[in-house]
């Protein structure tokens, strides 16, 4: 865990007890940073969304004095950050000429988190982060991944890089505790070509595309997790409504929306494990009003109340 280092400026996420491995309990929450992964030329190695785990901290701080407010998403006071189990234990961040070091230690990191009984909250980070992430979770067997995302990000390789921005998902299902990849948001073009989209479903893993969730809603999604499974919920920025998340570097019309996400997490949360989440392609520079930086503290608010509330059940 040596590559952690401390929140920018000193705000920790919600002003959470900024901590380390050792403070983390079970049962408890621990934030990471990811700024980068994998990139494809070290041209490309701290991009935009490098600066993604700051800005969105930045915009939780104020969240630090709400508790016992009424949060009207989870139907119940809002948690006290100070007295609950939340750590924020920095950003994993190596050498910007190593880019393997960072990936390297978010991955310890996160299999250290779950080792605890925690729950990681991973802050990216370039969408190439989910592969150490989730190589961190072998912990479990039998994974269903949530993948919110306009994309598939199944390519095999690009530029003979075959752990970049484009090939997550691919990389991901190929790891032995992952059952099942479920592609949700899915709209426009981006990297893939048909092969993906036909190597993807033969793999197993399923489509549920922005327009079928606009047309029926998210219950076609939560039909592909079975009660009592354990999950990982992995959410692109531009997987959702440029009007939610404007801040990302491919906006793309339609996409899902705040809602679609919270009652989607909410009802993973209550019917199955959930061993952890995080998020990416978050742009700050491209960014409204810290609109989405806000939509992922939400998100993440939602995470750990509905959590607690399972917790005391």
């Amino acid at each position: 865990m040596g590559n952690l280092t401390p929140p920018i400026d000193g705000r920790s996420f919600m002003g959470a007890r900024q901590g380390c491995i050792k403070d983390v309990c079970k049962d408890g929450f621990a934030v990471i940073g990811a700024p980068f992964g994998t990139p494809y030329d070290l041209r490309g190695v701290a991009p935009g969304a490098a600066d993604a785990p700051a800005a969105i901290r930045a915009a939780s701080y104020r969240y630090r004095g709400f508790a016992g407010r009424y949060d009207f998403d989870i139907d119940a006071p809002f948690f006290d950050p100070a007295k609950t189990d939340l750590h924020d234990l920095g950003d994993c961040a190596g050498d910007l000429t190593d880019p393997g070091a960072a990936v390297a230690a978010i991955e310890a990191t996160v299999r250290a988190i779950r080792a605890r009984g925690a729950l990681p909250i991973v802050l990216g980070g370039d969408d190439s982060t989910p592969i150490p992430i989730c190589a961190g979770l072998d912990r479990h067997t039998g994974i269903h991944v949530l993948q919110i995302d306009a994309h598939l990000d199944y390519r095999d390789e690009v530029q003979g890089q075959r752990y970049g921005y484009s090939s997550p998902m691919r990389r991901i299902r190929e790891m032995g505790h992952i059952a099942k990849i479920v592609h949700v948001g899915t709209r426009g073009i981006g990297s893939a070509f048909l092969q993906d989209k036909e190597d993807t479903l033969a793999a197993g893993n399923t489509i549920v595309t922005a327009r079928e969730i606009a047309r029926n809603g998210i219950a076609s999604a939560l039909a592909q997790f079975p009660d009592g499974a354990s999950v990982y919920i992995t959410i692109d920025c531009d997987g959702l409504d440029p009007s939610v998340m404007p801040g990302t570097s491919v906006p793309l019309p339609g996409g899902l929306a705040f809602y679609d996400v919270v009652d989607l997490v909410l009802d993973l949360i209550q019917r199955c494990e959930l061993c952890g989440i995080g998020f990416a392609e978050h742009y700050p520079e491209f960014d409204v009003n810290r609109h989405t930086a806000i939509a992922i503290t939400r998100i993440i608010s939602n995470v750990i109340g509905a959590s607690l509330q399972k917790q005391r059940s």
